[in-house]
């Protein structure tokens, strides 16, 4: 019996982890922002669950969380962010996350609760712009483009506020959590927001915005991994779910231009 024991022990541990090991193949958790992330995702999670896959969505308010929870393995993937974003929170944070597919791109947008239109905007306005690198850069790329202000190069993806070599307007900008932006859009001349708080703060980015991006913008929305999950057979059936016929049409029938499909 004394014998016996261990062995019936070491026999329970390895058929649970079996066990383990298979529940594990049959989930797949995803970090994503609200809109539209969350709502693209729960148009596939009946997909994945035909191909045995059951879907675990959390969703996140801020750009800093999703991406620190993949790279320590609390969460399999993300769902929620362009590239430049990615680039530079690996090398600003040291991780090590990889694009897997681009699924969508959301025109980013200056909003105005005062205002009807980029010409009315006074000489002194007042401008809050995201202040992560990444979509700091892009608000003022698109001020630049609209002959707001001048950048030293007006491609610089990494542009900040030190490279405004020209300010007609004397805009006066202050650079705000993203997720904040919607909040203080009353209180502000012109607020450059990230088209998902936009939507979730029911901003029409076709109707609402006094400028957008066009749908060349290079600033897709990608599923993102680590390196060593990246090729997951669960992973891949993700991605291949989100750039499906299926979404594509959803994309374009529910978000009417404020998201563009990107495949």
């Amino acid at each position: 019996m004394k014998t016996l024991l261990p062995l019936l022990a070491a026999t329970m541990l390895a058929l649970a982890g079996c066990g383990q090991k298979a529940a594990d193949d049959t989930h797949l958790s995803v970090a994503a922002t609200a809109v539209p992330h969350a709502e693209i995702l729960n148009v596939i999670k009946p997909m994945l669950a035909r191909e045995g896959i059951t879907l675990d969505i959390r969703v996140f308010a801020d750009y800093v969380q999703p991406n620190q929870q993949v790279a320590q393995k609390q969460i399999d993937v993300n769902y929620f962010q362009t590239e430049p974003y990615l680039d530079q929170f690996n090398r600003e944070r040291g991780t090590h996350l990889v694009t897997v597919v681009g699924v969508h791109i959301e025109p980013f947008g200056a909003y105005s609760r005062k205002y009807k239109s980029i010409a009315e905007l006074p000489d002194g306005a007042s401008v809050v712009i995201p202040n992560d690198p990444s979509n700091n850069s892009r608000a003022l790329l698109l001020l630049a483009k609209n002959g707001l202000i001048t950048l030293a190069d007006p491609n610089d993806r990494l542009a900040t506020l030190k490279d405004i070599t020209a300010n007609p307007k004397n805009l006066k900008f202050r650079e705000m959590e993203a997720a904040m932006l919607p909040r203080v859009l009353g209180e502000v001349d012109l607020a450059l927001i990230n088209t998902n708080y936009a939507l979730a703060a029911k901003l029409d980015p076709v109707k609402d915005a006094l400028l957008i991006e066009g749908k060349d913008s290079p600033y897709v929305n990608f599923l993102v991994a680590r390196d060593d999950n990246r090729d997951d057979p669960r992973v891949q059936k993700l991605a291949r779910a989100l750039t499906s016929p299926e979404v594509k049409a959803f994309i374009q029938s529910h978000y009417q231009g404020a998201v563009l499909p990107a495949f």
